[in-house]
């Protein structure tokens, strides 16, 4: 039990609950909820599992020390008393960045500064040799943060945002996080036992997220590296053993994936990061109109899509926020609509009822994930039927 540690995973508001439920199917271990990370216990191979396998996590952190500090001169002797000898080596690299909420420390940078300073006079007062900063590549990563006075030093174990999954090669206007993408299709309920639609698909993300989950891929499988493999402690052994355990658990989709887009360069860059994330066979992009569609084929639809929210555009968004309404109720019976969106206003003309809204942001945007259920037939004969 020696070998377990804590770890802190951070993810993005409104999908704390989601990254708890993970976690807990991962098997970690002393799950705790709290506002935008969930912290666990596990041990260097689950550290391995969690960065491969989580789909909601933007970056998993491993604290090594906390304390108290007065000012940032008793920061910087904290820091500084820490055995850095055990996390790299005097000729290695580091990098290192800071949260601050506190009224005594308000500069993140400064702080930053002042624990690389730190690690940096320990290594050359102990060892005459100084490790370098690599802001790129760092064989160290290190964050801290501090909360009030509390700081917390922790080793990024990550590196690059977890969304940063490898299959993204071409992108949008103004394309949607993958973290956010997956979290959205666990929050619409998908399962992967029915059809699946994204009508304004962009660049694939949230087709791509959506079929990974169907076939229980890990999310994590295309990245080029986390920041562990620079480790001393790496083990490549391990980490393969536990790649080969979450693939074992695939499974199978037996349904059809569309994703729609008005934009030729938008179905050309859809296509190359579905094929880049070899999940081409799940998936069809198709140059198409959603307004000028209909639902083909019985049985039930699920719809999960990012429309424009006049952000970037110069469109009369109240009039295509109708539109989506009129082409929901016309051509798409037997559908769950999800869609999320910053525009409040224009949703207000959609024209139908949603049974369901989600308090989401899209990066700095506070928005609503929405959900319209188009019934077969109309409602009343449903019910009364």
């Amino acid at each position: 039990m020696e070998n377990n540690f804590k770890m802190v995973a951070k993810t993005l508001y409104g999908f704390e609950e989601l990254l708890e439920k993970e976690l807990r199917q991962l098997g970690a271990m002393d799950i705790q909820k709290g506002v935008r990370n969930v912290s666990f216990v596990g041990d260097k191979g689950f550290m391995y599992k969690a960065n491969l396998g989580l789909r909601t996590a933007i970056k998993i952190l491993k604290p090594i020390e906390s304390f108290w500090i007065k000012n940032e001169e008793d920061l910087y002797k904290k820091v500084y008393n820490i055995d850095w000898s055990q996390y790299l080596k005097p000729t290695g690299s580091l990098a290192v960045d800071a949260t601050v909420h506190s009224k005594l420390f308000t500069h993140s940078k400064y702080i930053a500064l002042k624990t690389k300073d730190a690690i940096v006079d320990k290594f050359r007062d102990t060892t005459k040799e100084r490790p370098n900063i690599d802001l790129r590549f760092p064989d160290l990563k290190i964050n801290v943060h501090i909360d009030r006075q509390q700081c917390t030093i922790s080793l990024d174990t990550s590196g690059e945002s977890l969304h940063k999954r490898g299959y993204k090669t071409a992108t949008n206007i103004a394309p949607i996080n993958e973290v956010l993408a997956a979290g959205m299709v666990m929050l619409s309920g998908w399962d992967g036992q029915c059809d699946f639609m994204d009508p304004m698909c962009g660049s694939g993300t949230i087709l791509a997220e959506a079929a990974m989950i169907a076939c229980n891929i890990p999310p994590n499988l295309m990245r080029k590296e986390f920041a562990f493999e620079r480790w001393q402690d790496w083990d490549v052994d391990l980490f393969e053993t536990i790649e080969e355990s979450l693939l074992k658990k695939t499974r199978d989709f037996h349904h059809k994936m569309i994703g729609y887009d008005k934009s030729p360069s938008a179905v050309a860059k859809a296509k190359a990061n579905i094929k880049n994330a070899h999940i081409d066979e799940f998936i069809t992009i198709q140059h198409e109109d959603f307004f000028k569609t209909q639902k083909a084929g019985e049985g039930k639809l699920h719809m999960l899509f990012n429309p424009p929210y006049g952000e970037r555009l110069n469109i009369d968004m109240e009039q295509f926020y109708a539109n989506i309404g009129d082409t929901l109720k016309q051509g798409y019976p037997g559908t769950d609509a999800w869609f999320i969106t910053s525009n409040l206003d224009a949703l207000k003309h959609v024209g139908l009822r949603p049974s369901r809204k989600i308090h989401l942001f899209n990066a700095k945007l506070e928005s609503r994930l929405v959900k319209y259920v188009m019934y077969e037939g109309s409602k009343k004969a449903k019910f009364n039927g």
